[in-house]
């Protein structure tokens, strides 16, 4: 009888001592991922909860309540115009949508600057600025640099067509052009569906230029053809000094001889009278 109560006496005692093993394994590793949540709370600072949309939206889609959602946000890191919990994007009682202005990702934030106010229908008028106007510059299929232009881009126009000399020529005629908004039909995957993920060749692109930079597009677009060129965000669009042109033969490196001058011709007369009249006739040069 003793053996066996020092028996179970032994057994108990191990038991005890693996289960404070235990217990003091799981409060260490319970410290120490309090000690790592500490750690990356004090680097990251507050949350804070912001507006995001739930998926892909284009320009001018409209923007519900269900197409947004409320995720934790660093507060140090806020953009300016984002939209908090504590200022909702649709105030209590407003069932009229706002429409897109600028394409968001799936959980991009939301900002002011990207969406109208409710019910306000998207339009170009908002984004152009005192003394500027809205010009369309028109692409055809092989346009395809122009697959990946995007509003909030700049680009630099260029006209091609026949110049007064003769012979092609193409010359920069705007620098720096802000897009405002591109004309782009839905892509096509290879069973012909449409694909959010692709980029179709822009059928058009509105530019936000002042009216004599209207007139200038307008002239070029009417008399030759127009081509964009991407702008890199760096550019501190310092003007270029003089004109950019190329016309084919110093695109072909073909240097042509100029031309004689052409020697004015003598012409040699002699006068004489008819009646009160003096009339100059004339002759064949001796020298």
């Amino acid at each position: 009888m003793r053996m066996i109560f020092a028996g179970v006496l032994v057994l108990g005692l191990a038991l005890a001592g693996f289960a404070v093993y235990m217990a003091q394994n799981f409060i260490g590793h319970t410290q120490a991922q309090l000690a790592k949540e500490r750690e990356m709370r004090a680097k990251t600072g507050p949350l804070v909860e912001v507006y995001v949309v739930n998926k892909p939206v284009n320009y001018g889609d409209a923007l519900t309540r269900d197409d947004v959602q409320l995720i934790y946000w660093p507060q140090s890191a806020l953009p300016e115009g984002i939209f908090k919990a504590s200022e909702p994007l649709f105030p209590e009682g407003e069932t009229r949508p706002r429409f897109v202005l600028r394409q968001m990702e799936k959980f991009e934030p939301v900002l002011a600057v990207k969406i109208t106010e409710p019910g306000e229908v998207a339009g170009l008028t908002g984004m152009l600025a005192q003394g500027e106007r809205a010009f369309t510059i028109k692409f055809d299929d092989a346009s395809g640099a122009s697959r990946y232009l995007q509003p909030g881009n700049r680009v630099d126009v260029y006209w091609t067509g026949s110049s007064s000399m003769g012979g092609e020529v193409t010359q920069m005629i705007e620098t720096s052009l802000a897009i405002i908004a591109v004309d782009r039909p839905p892509a096509k995957n290879a069973k012909g569906a449409s694909s959010g993920t692709d980029f179709a060749a822009p059928k058009a692109m509105t530019v936000a230029a002042t009216p004599q930079q209207v007139a200038r597009l307008a002239q070029g677009q009417a008399t030759g053809q127009l081509s964009v060129s991407l702008v890199a965000k760096t550019d501190d669009n310092t003007p270029i000094a003089g004109p950019i042109e190329v016309n084919s033969d110093q695109l072909l490196g073909i240097q042509r001889e100029a031309a004689a001058p052409e020697v004015e011709k003598k012409v040699c007369t002699i006068k004489t009278r008819k009646g009160a009249d003096v009339l100059e006739i004339p002759i064949p040069c001796t020298n």
